[in-house]
């Protein structure tokens, strides 16, 4: 089952990929298109600074439709920012936009966006109306809370003022984002995972379109999370192991069975054929370490994506890739 921006806003149980800084690129997202043709997609998180004063902000917004539904996340503390970052996202023809406010790092702390923003609840109600000014789909990610505070009665606060600007989707990294004392790593597996929180909010808010992050890897625990909230974002399981958001899509009755890998391989291949030599190898084959993960010769396979170089291109690569794998093959068989 193929998602279409229509369902994005419809009663559908959405399966998304996270925005993940450094991963996600267009090239990463191609592949996980390929493997999971009806998960929602992101963008990196990218600032209102990068896309409205960069030399080049078509760099960073250009996407193939093979990509679609794919949603633009940006970062900022800027109503009048995201107003015309809102005008630039519909001139893209993005799908919908995502504003980041779960990012703990000190890099964005310093710029006074992220996860810090969830102490100015009305400032971010101020950024999602902005955002709003292109009728764009729009939406938020956010944590649970602030550092070791446990109070549900400021999160539920947090989406009640944020939901008056006319945002309906909430996206919740169900973990707290501790600003001082933890990096970002941490940050992803030490505060405790609170899925029932999650699931309190949708109690309170039937009306908003919850999604849950954070801590996925079984597909009994995600199939467990559709029973509660209207939607399941996975992140770096997805990325380690692409072949889980298949597995999901099966268990949820959207496919039959898992992609094969060399057909995966031989898509991939004509898309960098469509590249030539302006995609270097490492910048695809860095995404593809997952692709055998957990089956015999995983370790074979990421050993071979380590003699990718920029002096060869993707595509010229992948040929030899697929090469490789029949060696692999007949040397098992």
């Amino acid at each position: 089952m193929n998602i279409n921006k229509n369902t994005l806003e419809s009663s559908v149980k959405i399966l998304s990929v996270a925005p993940m800084l450094d991963w996600t690129d267009r090239h990463c997202r191609h592949f996980l298109r390929l493997i999971c043709p009806s998960c929602v997609l992101y963008t990196e998180m990218l600032t209102t600074n990068a896309l409205l004063l960069g030399r080049d902000p078509q760099r960073f917004l250009e996407y193939s439709a093979a990509e679609n539904p794919l949603i633009l996340q940006v970062g900022g503390d800027d109503p009048a920012a995201m107003r015309r970052v809102s005008r630039l996202a519909k001139e893209y023809q993005y799908d919908g936009i995502n504003l980041n406010v779960g990012c703990p790092s000190p890099r964005v702390q310093k710029g006074s966006f992220g996860a810090c923003l969830m102490a100015t609840p009305e400032l971010v109600a101020e950024l999602m109306a902005g955002l709003s000014d292109s009728a764009l789909p729009v939406s938020v990610k956010h944590r649970l809370g602030l550092d070791r505070e446990e109070d549900f009665a400021s999160l539920h606060q947090f989406v009640e003022i944020v939901a008056q600007s006319g945002c309906q989707h909430f996206i919740v990294h169900a973990r707290n984002a501790w600003l001082k004392g933890l990096n970002p790593a941490e940050n992803r597996e030490i505060p405790p995972l609170r899925w029932d929180w999650v699931h309190r909010l949708k109690s309170d808010f039937p009306h908003l379109r919850i999604e849950v992050n954070g801590g996925f890897k079984t597909t009994e625990t995600v199939l467990d999370q559709f029973a509660h909230v209207d939607g399941v974002m996975i992140g770096r399981a997805a990325y380690h192991n692409p072949m889980f958001l298949a597995e999901v899509e099966m268990v949820l009755d959207r496919r039959g069975q898992l992609p094969d890998r060399s057909v995966v391989l031989e898509q991939l291949l004509a898309y960098a054929e469509n590249w030539g030599e302006a995609l270097p190898a490492p910048r695809l084959s860095r995404h593809l370490h997952g692709l055998y993960f957990g089956v015999t010769g995983a370790g074979e396979w990421r050993r071979f994506l380590g003699t990718a170089t920029v002096n060869e291109n993707a595509a010229e690569f992948l040929r030899r890739a697929m090469q490789h794998i029949e060696k692999m093959d007949q040397a098992s068989t």
